[in-house]
């Protein structure tokens, strides 16, 4: 019996400074199981991430069109891997994320993520993170990392292209219906750069802001983003 193989989707704007690191990460970790790594840039880039990408090996092309839903839903109409595993640039994945991911397919889990942990030392963050090991939607978000079998990623609808914002969210929304969800009891290690450029209380008020809206169902896209785009320096 042939394993079943992961197509990593890494949707990118102007990420030269990570994306050699992910890559070769993603590399000395897919054991048998990696089958390819798919950069999807923003046709808006203006640095040399698919040119990095393409000498480590990757896939990388430009996406059609930009956001993250319209990337990674670009990256995965052209990955020919059985798992779709969507990875965020500056993200550092977790070594055993492989055998991971397959064995949490094996055991009848459809779609999933990680927790996480900061790439800084501040107790706030901590706290944080340590809400990525609970079940609420709250307790979400893309930095997570999310694995999905393609023909399950099909057959939800993929991420709406229409959302700006909150792609990740309405997506495990969605797919929380009618598939098995499974969060791995393992980090993956994100940036802290948002808190950084801004503060902890900012971007605390920002998403919870954000998200009330999001969950109102009232709030249209534009307002959303507007909200997180005035709130922080940063998205």
């Amino acid at each position: 019996m042939n394993p079943l193989k992961i197509s990593v989707i890494i949707p990118t704007y102007n990420e030269a400074e990570n994306i050699g690191c992910l890559i070769e990460s993603l590399k000395i970790y897919g054991d048998k199981f990696l089958h390819e790594i798919i950069v999807a840039d923003s046709p808006n880039s203006t640095d040399n991430t698919t040119e990095i990408a393409q000498k480590l090996g990757a896939i990388a092309q430009k996406s059609p069109q930009k956001g993250r839903a319209c990337q990674m839903n670009f990256g995965a109409s052209i990955a020919t891997g059985d798992i779709l595993y969507f990875v965020h640039a500056d993200t550092k994945i977790n070594p055993d994320y492989a055998n991971d991911i397959i064995k949490a397919i094996i055991k009848g889990h459809d779609f999933g993520c990680y927790r996480y942990q900061f790439d800084a030392n501040d107790w706030l963050l901590k706290v944080n993170a340590f809400f990525t090991r609970l079940p609420f939607i709250w307790c979400r978000g893309g930095d997570q990392t999310l694995f999905i079998r393609k023909e399950d990623f099909l057959k939800v609808g993929k991420f709406r292209e229409d959302y700006q914002i909150m792609e990740d969210y309405e997506f495990i929304i969605r797919a929380n219906k009618v598939l098995k969800f499974k969060i791995i009891p393992k980090n993956v290690i994100v940036s802290a750069r948002k808190y950084k450029t801004n503060s902890y209380l900012r971007v605390q008020k920002a998403n919870f802001k954000v998200m009330r809206m999001f969950l109102s169902g009232k709030a249209s896209q534009q307002e959303m983003t507007e909200t997180y785009r005035k709130m922080l320096d940063y998205r």
